[in-house]
This record gives C-alpha cells, structure tokens and sequence, in this order.
C-alpha cells in the first residue's frame, strides 16, 4: 500500500498541517485506524499537561472521581456518578411506562420467626432471610 501526504486541519488551533506518508505507515503499522486530530505542537502540549501533577485534590468537584456537575455536563448532563439519581452498579430500581420507581419484590420465610415476608431481591438457597422485624434484631445484636 503507497501512501502519499495529506494535509489535515488541527481540532484544538484550527491551524493546517501534514500528516506525511511515514506517519501514515507507521500509523498503519501500529494498527491505528484514525489519523491524528492535533498538529505536532498541540500534540506535545496535550501531552505535557496530561504529565504535569494537578494541583486539586483527588476528591475536588472537577476530579475524575467525583464529577461535580461542572464535568459531568460534558458525559451528557447527568449530575455525578453516572446517573440523575438512579444507581449505576445495574439492579436495582426500574421503571414503568409511568416513568416511576418500581421493584420486583419476592415472597419469602423468614428463617428466624418463620412468618411470610416479601424482600427486594431474590432469595438463594442456604442463606437466611429474615423479617423487618427480625433483620433490626440481626443487625442491633451483631454490632455490639
């Protein structure tokens, strides 16, 4: 395959450069499918700001972890951790055609007072479920 010079234009200064025929061959030869989007210099500056240390701390609201409403407008203007509000670690609550909050609830036995109770996840084989009522008990008496 022969590859000739192209002359591309800069997304970051707009300004025109080459994307020369060995470029273009080494770019083949590495596997990359997309020519280069920045000129040789806003190149190596994007670079160099990608290796300067941040002078925010990892928790600010522009931080990659947190995505304050500033970044996260950029991911489609959900407010933090992917979501307007609803989990991203899947499950959890869906929606009906009204658009409000619903769960499958499953009936179940309690394994401590033995009375018919119903939860928001299925129960497994060999792990108790309990009651409300009985779950507190669980929870009140594990802790001290």
């Amino acid at each position: 395959m022969s590859f000739t010079d192209k002359t591309l234009v800069c997304v970051d200064c707009g300004n025109d450069f080459v994307f020369t025929a060995g470029e273009q061959e080494f770019y083949a030869q590495k596997g990359f499918t997309n020519e280069p989007r920045r000129c040789t210099q806003c190149r190596q500056s994007k670079k160099q700001q990608r290796s300067e240390p941040s002078s925010r701390s990892s928790f600010s609201r522009d931080s990659s972890f947190g995505g304050g409403r500033e970044r996260s407008r950029e991911y489609g203007g959900r407010d933090s951790f992917g979501g307007g509000g609803r989990s991203s670690f899947g499950g959890g609550n869906r929606r009906d055609a009204a658009g409000q909050a619903s769960r499958e609830m499953y009936d179940t036995v309690c394994a401590e007072c033995g009375r018919t109770t119903t939860v928001p996840f299925k129960p497994t084989q060999g792990r108790p479920v309990y009651c409300r009522d009985c779950f507190q008990k669980q929870r009140t008496s594990s802790r001290w």
